[in-house]
């Protein structure tokens, strides 16, 4: 949706006014997105089973988008908010076209699954039944372990007058069943909810001991459906339907009221399964009187329930990625350690003669752990300082933190709690380093620490040397194998002065470091970077040469994007390489003429954000850092932003990082000034360009001695 001011018209003998700023709605701008995340699943150049699992992928992000952006445009609905955004927007209307939008995208979904990946899945073999479809032998086997695995962690709830309406968590898995009383002459209507452990897997594979023939799997929700009856001796099983509730997933935790952060998040957690309804999916056919008891109970109106044409949460399919079928996946990739730091004992000492960058998930993650394993074990180090947004399950580098700790030095942690999804994880190795007498410090108070920082500090000689590690993506060597991000290890003393004045601020009282060359949220980021935005609108005004390429996974912030309008109109070139949510409408004549945007979705998710500015009068500036251009990043969060210095770093990213990603043709999708993504253009000769494929190529490349 794009929204416009008015302007008033112009007298022939004066020049034009720029048109007036408009904006795509954010909300909308990210059904886009994952509508280009569900192109991936009919795309059949992909490996099948790479298309169920981007199928599964746009399962779990709308799931997502409803427990925390629609869950928050209800409550401002429901709070009698009426005030438009910049967009022109109040929530009453976003949530009216995200529900028009989203219908079409679910009917999108399940015809994909239906006509395409399924039949396809099929062909090779792998086939997906319903009861209806099972042979007798199929059907012993399925009511045989219905009887063995299922039916002794089935707890069947009634609801009547008698029986409250079941306590429903969020995104479980549910089926509904109507009864009926055989013994009695006239009709009951009795109604049961049946709620499915999670322990339960989703997938069944039918006689999986049989080496011959197709793979056959049932979905669970299917198997109890069947057999639901068994739970009811002595009624007539009339209906099954499965269902489930999404709700509000969002914690609201008043810091200043909470003794003890990590209890209330803790207690919060306990709290977001019985968060409000804002979703119900339910299998078409179920019968109107039985829907309209389901929406008045969990108080829904329709406009917030989804009839699916097929299983309940597709998301549930990303298990077959675990299925040996090789033939049907990405070719493998193995991340390559050819990087200068790949001899771990000679880290410090590499260092100290360069700096190095890494381009994950291309370059391995293993001198990311490398660099504080031999920090922890390095008699010579003194303090590690780390911050934690997300990390994996197993995480290596919480080990080396708590051996650093064992080790007798000065370790601290900046955990940040409030981690969307990540909250258990984080308060899980929260306790555990504090046990390991690690310095747990949760960041500044109304601000999450989102920032990739790691500070260690070295005697050498007789003095103190800092070393750091700054990065656009998580400490997660789990994520780093499919998340593209980039990691900048550097021992300039000038730089690595910064980071130790934000750690200081992040575990001390400092209001507002004094930063010479980090840009930091939610201090000068926001304004430092309207500067660089507008130095270059005064160059190319002047008529020297002016341009910015900026790449991120999220534009929304209106006071940047009104300073890229005003650049465009002064001449300058921008491109912009947005991944998800853009709210910057490009191609307007008079006022964004001159900007590009493009999106990249593919094999690999896009997550580093790097910045260009010409800077004319000397070198061009170079940024990358952990922050996207939203609101949140400026003011909510504490983010580091850091110039790459290093004549040869710097040359790598101009000629190749973004040049490659502003010449994908295979993967990237433009951005028209209707608010539609259409395939980028391919090259001559119908030649197509993937930024995933070449960037693997030249780490096969490195990897040759």
């Amino acid at each position: 949706m794009v929204a416009h001011s008015s302007g008033g018209h112009s007298s022939k003998s004066s020049p034009r006014p720029a048109p007036a700023p408009v904006y795509f709605n954010r909300e909308l701008s990210w059904l886009a997105f994952n509508r280009r995340v569900l192109e991936q699943a009919q795309n059949d150049r992909h490996p099948l089973l790479e298309r169920v699992r981007f199928l599964a992928i746009f399962s779990n992000n709308l799931d997502e988008f409803f427990e925390i952006r629609v869950a928050g445009l209800i409550q401002q609905r429901d709070s009698g908010v009426t005030e438009p955004g910049p967009d022109g927007l109040d929530p009453r209307e976003q949530l009216r076209r995200i529900r028009a939008v989203v219908d079409e995208l679910v009917d999108r979904q399940y015809r994909c699954w239906r006509e395409q990946l399924m039949p396809a899945l099929a062909a090779e073999g792998i086939q997906f039944k319903s009861a209806p479809d099972l042979t007798a032998a199929e059907l012993t086997w399925v009511r045989a372990y219905f009887r063995e695995q299922v039916y002794p962690v089935l707890t069947p709830l009634a609801f009547d007058q008698s029986h409250p309406f079941p306590q429903l968590g969020n995104k479980e898995l549910n089926v509904v069943v109507s009864l009926d009383n055989p013994a009695t002459p006239e009709r009951e209507r009795l109604v049961a909810i049946l709620p499915v452990p999670r322990i339960l897997p989703r997938l069944v594979m039918i006689a999986p001991g049989s080496k011959r023939g197709p793979q056959r799997t049932i979905f669970l929700s299917e198997i109890i459906k069947l057999c639901a009856g068994e739970l009811f001796p002595g009624y007539r099983l009339t209906g099954a339907h499965a269902f489930r509730v999404t709700r509000n997933s969002d914690l609201y935790i008043d810091e200043e009221e909470s003794a003890n952060l990590l209890k209330k998040i803790e207690e919060e957690l306990r709290n977001l399964r019985r968060g409000a309804a804002v979703r119900l999916e339910i299998e078409d056919g179920v019968d109107a009187a039985l829907f309209a008891t389901l929406c008045h109970q969990l108080g829904l109106s329709p406009d917030n329930v989804f009839r699916l044409k097929g299983p309940i949460n597709l998301m549930r399919l990303q298990s077959l990625g675990d299925l040996d079928r090789p033939d049907l996946k990405f070719p493998p990739f193995t991340p390559v350690n050819a990087s200068p730091l790949r001899d771990p004992a000679r880290i410090f000492e590499t260092l100290r003669a360069q700096d190095v960058l890494l381009h994950h998930p291309y370059d391995a993650f293993t001198p990311v752990v490398d660099f504080v394993e031999q920090a922890a074990r390095d008699p010579q180090v003194f303090a590690i300082k780390q911050t934690f947004y997300r990390t994996s399950g197993d995480s290596p580098l919480v080990r080396a933190l708590i051996e650093a700790s064992h080790n007798g030095k000065q370790v601290t942690a900046l955990v940040e709690l409030r981690a969307r999804f990540d909250e258990a994880n984080n308060i899980q190795w929260a306790k555990q380093l504090e046990e390991a007498g690690v310095h747990v410090v949760y960041g500044l108070m109304g601000h999450k620490t989102h920032c990739k920082m790691c500070l260690v500090v070295r005697r050498e000689g007789r003095r103190m040397r800092h070393y750091a590690h700054l990065g656009t993506g998580n400490y997660n060597p789990r994520t780093a194998r499919y998340y593209t991000d980039l990691s900048y290890f550097t021992a300039r003393a000038h730089l690595t002065a910064d980071v130790a004045h934000v750690f200081n601020t992040l575990t001390g009282f400092g209001r507002s470091p004094k930063l010479r060359h980090l840009l930091v949220a939610p201090f000068n980021l926001h304004r430092k970077l309207g500067a660089l935005i507008l130095r270059e609108a005064r160059n190319a005004a002047a008529g020297r040469p002016a341009r910015i390429i900026a790449k991120m996974n999220s534009l929304v912030d209106k006071a940047i994007i009104d300073a890229l309008y005003l650049a465009s109109q002064a001449g300058v070139k921008i491109d912009l390489i947005v991944r998800g949510t853009c709210c910057l409408v490009p191609g307007v004549p008079g006022l964004s003429e001159r900007i590009r945007v493009r999106s990249l979705v593919g094999r690999f998710l896009e997550h580093a954000r790097a910045f260009y500015f010409e800077n004319h009068g000397g070198e061009p500036l170079i940024l990358a850092g952990s922050a996207d251009w939203m609101p949140r990043n400026f003011l909510r969060r504490v983010e580091v932003i850091f110039p790459i210095e290093d004549p040869k770093l710097r040359r790598w990213i101009t000629k190749e990082l973004f040049p490659t990603e502003l010449h994908d043709s295979a993967n990237a999708r433009v951005l028209l000034p209707s608010g539609a993504y259409v395939a980028a253009p391919r090259h001559a000769g119908g030649r197509m360009l993937s930024a995933h494929a070449h960037f693997m190529a030249a780490a096969a490349q490195r990897a040759i001695p």
